[in-house]
């Protein structure tokens, strides 16, 4: 978990970058930083790691690290598992099958009616703790091949191994409580407060690749989104 002062570090960097403090789009030297903040250099590199797996941030070996300009403008959402390193996600599989799609499932696939997915269940776990349970489905048409080893590593590496091209992701956090099964998965008490995230990961071409539906627990989730004065007064005036 990150220092009250590392969260600070962090979210005042986000705030002059979209504040467009840093004009030439080069950020200060972690010296300079470090001396600003009254901190170590090594709390300034784990600040500025965090920022660059958010897609804030690029570094560029021999040059520095510069604003990425394609972010500054756009709405940014992180969330805890963005803030911890990918060394520290694991996942273990519940389970995975195949199984004839349901009729949602072949709206939301575009399948035919005896068309597969793959269903599987898995375990996240942060910095040693089981903090989610996803259970998710895949088309068989675009995935004939899916193993428990895919699903415990990163699926939209996967995808893009596979040659396909992601375009975005759609999805919808609401706030509820563990059931028994679910908190006896995570090691919590039954009716512990949790989000339900259910999420939609789209190609270019608007096919889906992947539905899943996430209950997590210990989770934190921030959005950062520009100010826009002409659709605020003109909600005003409707």
């Amino acid at each position: 978990m990150a220092s009250p002062k590392t969260e600070f570090i962090v979210e005042d960097l986000i705030s002059k970058i979209y504040q467009k403090k840093y004009h030439d789009s080069r950020l200060p030297s972690e010296r300079e930083l470090a001396s600003q903040y009254h901190v170590s250099r090594y709390t300034i590199q784990k600040v500025m790691k965090q920022l660059i797996n958010m897609g804030l941030l690029i570094s560029i070996q021999g040059s520095g690290i510069f604003v990425n300009e394609k972010m500054r403008g756009n709405p940014l959402v992180y969330n805890s598992a963005t803030l911890v390193p990918y060394k520290d996600l694991q996942s273990r599989t519940v389970y995975l099958k195949k199984i004839p799609a349901t009729p949602k499932q072949q709206k939301i696939f575009n399948l035919k009616e005896h068309d597969m997915v793959w269903e599987f269940k898995r375990i996240r776990i942060m910095n040693y703790k089981k903090t989610q349970i996803e259970t998710g489905h895949m088309p068989c048409a675009l995935f004939p091949v899916m193993t428990s080893e895919i699903i415990e590593d990163s699926i939209q590496y996967f995808a893009m191994e596979e040659g396909y091209r992601i375009s975005h992701f759609m999805t919808n956090y609401s706030p509820t409580r563990l059931t028994r099964e679910e908190a006896e998965l995570l090691n919590c008490k039954g009716n512990t407060p949790a989000f339900s995230i259910r999420s939609r990961g789209f190609l270019r071409g608007g096919a889906v690749f992947v539905s899943s539906k996430i209950i997590a627990v210990d989770y934190e989730c921030t959005y950062v989104v520009p100010f826009n004065r002409e659709v605020f007064c003109r909600r005003r005036k409707d």
